[in-house]
């Protein structure tokens, strides 16, 4: 069932992409920047984490996720540090993904042959 359940969230959020894609002129750059804000507000109104124990990867792979990560990991900086929570928080929660993404980008690059044009 969870299989079941992750689809329909992931497909949900794809399905509303791709209407924010036909029906307005929104370019992707801001309906991927606004999936991030959509997550971060989410989180915060404590609707996401409801969303993710329901989709589970569903909902933690696309970047409505990664806002919901990042705004888990400043609400726990800040119940942790202080202050200095708000500035640290987001970094390192996303510090695995974002690092695990350089790491096989750097790798696919030095392992592939580019075309000449």
């Amino acid at each position: 069932m969870q299989f079941v359940n992750a689809f329909l969230i992931g497909g949900t959020l794809c399905l509303i992409g791709q209407i924010l894609i036909d029906k307005t002129s929104l370019t992707p750059a801001r309906i991927l920047t606004g999936y991030v804000v959509a997550g971060v507000l989410l989180s915060a109104f404590g609707v996401y984490g409801v969303i993710a124990e329901f989709g589970g990867e569903g909902a933690s792979v696309p970047l409505s996720g990664f806002g919901h990560l990042m705004a888990s990991g400043v609400r726990e900086a800040i119940d942790s540090d202080g202050a200095m929570g708000i500035l640290t928080g987001a970094l390192t929660s996303a510090a695995a993904g974002v690092g695990a993404a350089i790491l096989f980008s750097l790798t696919a690059g030095l392992l592939s042959k580019p075309k000449e044009k």
